[in-house]
């Protein structure tokens, strides 16, 4: 059988919790299948619409109240984090869209995503305060918004709530809209332009 030793130590991630094991005798499959469940659960997160739509039609049966909020999240930051754990604060079940490739290249610079909507949905799903990710491929989540009819609809205070796609939608269903604070100078476009500054200037020294 294959078993780890007494002198090993196994770290990995259970939601935002570092675990530490210090391992005595477990076969090495059981920590395998741990950190597999795990990751299972984690990425059972992220759900077609149509499946979403069901999930969230039971939950509001149930008497949860549903928040929705969406973004392209590339590159997570301080400034996303923070937001979607004061979106999150507004009600029971959290509930991101997710905008594409195809959708981050329609609204963003043509060089963005910089990483996949695959691998942002699934880091996304790794945060406690994110219940479920769909991703959208239109510009805006206007579908998304018409279907699922939040409770509660966050953006930014970068945004005026007259611009807010599906703010009257929401309200006229008796939900609100809330507006979250940004963190200042935190953005996945200042982080890729300190990137390219510190890594040019090392390149000409």
């Amino acid at each position: 059988m294959d078993w780890l030793g007494t002198s090993d130590v196994i770290y990995f991630s259970e939601r935002n919790d570092i675990v530490r094991i210090s391992v005595n005798c477990y076969r090495k499959s059981s920590i395998v299948n741990s950190k597999y469940s795990i990751q299972k659960d984690m990425l059972s997160k992220i759900l077609e619409l149509q499946d979403l739509i069901k999930v969230v039609h039971d939950l509001r049966k149930s008497g949860k109240k549903i928040v929705f909020t969406n973004g392209c999240f590339d590159i997570l930051h301080v400034g996303h984090v923070r937001y979607l754990a004061a979106a999150r604060s507004q009600g029971d079940v959290l509930v991101v869209g997710l905008n594409s490739d195809g959708s981050v290249r329609s609204i963003k610079p043509e060089n963005r995503p910089i990483v996949n909507q695959n691998q942002r949905a699934e880091v996304l799903a790794g945060l406690e305060c994110v219940d479920y990710i769909t991703i959208f491929n239109e510009p805006d989540p206007l579908k998304i918004i018409e279907e699922l009819k939040p409770d509660v609809l966050v953006k930014g205070a970068d945004w005026i709530e007259e611009q807010i796609i599906g703010a009257d939608i929401v309200k006229a269903n008796g939900g609100k809209v809330v507006r979250v604070s940004v963190v200042p100078e935190v953005s996945t476009s200042r982080i890729i332009q300190r990137i390219l500054k510190r890594y040019q200037s090392e390149h000409v020294e």
